[in-house]
């Protein structure tokens, strides 16, 4: 199989998809840090609630991640990411009129449908649709524009938040959803805009067997485990190996270019090989941080954060790429949905998890995501190449 489109086109297809999946984290994933507490004062909540309504939404989104992807293996992705854009919008919406916490709760969990069907396992299955096993580039290349999502996102909320309120914030995204994201996925081809040629065969190969999806779903999982565990508890695990509360936060600030950085490499050098080896290397890259955090303390703040980083850049790319590379391009929406079904249900729990291991052990509650992260690395190398 091979794209009947142009080449010229791909830069554009990438820029168009990765600048829509920059608005759907922005306005999902990174809005709780910067209006949760004003949303619950008004309400009468503890912010604790407001993050439980986050966590049930990414509960939602695991739910109906399957569904979304095999629409998407059908009917190309054109329309499940606009019909995520108009969900999205219906959520926020529903979050900026909320007059009680039982509809608030309802707003989060229509988010949690819009992130089902519209973050990046969507966008994936979409490039998978148009590219085939052609997607590895075009799927780095949308993880690099939507790394900044949290570096467009907070400023943006915290703007809004301050110019008008948390309620006027969330219907900001909701008109930045229809007014910016929709146009830009109603451009993309459907996704299903491929031929076959004699001279290229369709080869999807055997099944996958059980025990290799199995692997990869606990090694997506642990990912989104420990990277979940860090981004909440980060400056306070710092804090803990004895940097400052400044160190802590200026060394937190490198996560995100590290992120970038390490995606940049995937997409130059590391392309070269098989996605295997660059997702065994950023597997151990948290354990191997951990070590140097336990073992020099405070002044290791900067390298423990920009390795954890680094690694966790490279595994957000492996979760679209390896499914593709190991099991082929045929079922790979649903396929991956599935796979990354138990990844978001631990990802609700990692903040509540890890935060209670950081309160009880101080710095040795590193040792839990430690551990956890040497597992993945361990199925991975279990893990064979086709």
């Amino acid at each position: 199989m091979i794209p009947t489109l142009p080449p010229a086109r791909r830069g554009l297809i990438v820029a168009a998809l990765g600048s829509s999946l920059t608005v759907s984290w922005a306005s999902s994933y990174y809005i709780p840090a910067v209006l949760a507490v004003p949303m619950a004062e008004e309400l009468g909540l503890s912010p604790v609630w407001v993050f439980g309504a986050f966590s049930m939404a990414m509960v939602v989104s695991a739910m109906v991640g399957p569904w979304a992807g095999a629409r998407i293996d059908g009917a190309g992705g054109r329309g499940v990411l606009m019909l995520s854009n108009l969900i999205f919008a219906a959520g926020l919406a529903l979050l900026a009129v909320a007059p009680s916490p039982a509809i608030l709760f309802a707003g989060w969990a229509v988010i949690g449908l819009g992130m089902g069907i519209g973050l990046y396992e969507a966008g994936f299955a979409t490039l998978a649709g148009i590219y085939g096993k052609d997607a590895r580039g075009p799927i780095t290349g949308i993880t690099l524009i939507a790394g900044f999502a949290s570096t467009v996102g907070w400023p943006l909320s915290g703007l809004m938040l301050a110019s008008w309120g948390w309620r006027e914030a969330c219907l900001g995204w909701a008109l930045i959803h229809l007014v910016v994201a929709l146009p830009l996925n109603a451009w993309l081809p459907k996704g299903t805009e491929r031929i076959a040629t004699p001279s290229m065969p369709v080869e999807d190969g055997p099944p996958p067997s059980r025990l290799a999806l199995w692997l990869l779903a606990f090694v997506f999982a642990a990912s989104w485990f420990n990277a979940t565990a860090m981004a909440a508890h980060l400056p306070g695990l710092l804090q803990a190996a004895g940097a400052s509360t400044a160190v802590a936060i200026a060394a937190g600030a490198l996560i995100g270019p590290a992120q970038v950085a390490a995606r940049l490499l995937e997409f130059g050098l590391l392309r070269r090989f098989h996605p295997l080896l660059s997702a065994r290397i950023a597997a151990a890259a948290h354990p191997v941080a951990a070590v140097a955090l336990v073992s020099v303390g405070g002044p290791a703040a900067y390298i423990f954060a920009a390795v954890h980083g680094a690694g966790n850049g490279i595994l957000t790319i492996a979760k679209g790429t390896l499914p593709l590379a190991l099991f082929g391009a045929a079922g790979y929406g649903q396929r991956i949905g599935w796979l990354n079904a138990p990844a978001r249900i631990l990802q609700a729990a990692a903040p509540l998890i890890f935060g209670a291991a950081l309160t009880a052990w101080g710095l040795s509650a590193i040792w839990l995501t430690a551990g956890i992260g040497l597992a993945s690395l361990v199925a991975l190398l279990v893990l064979r190449r086709p």
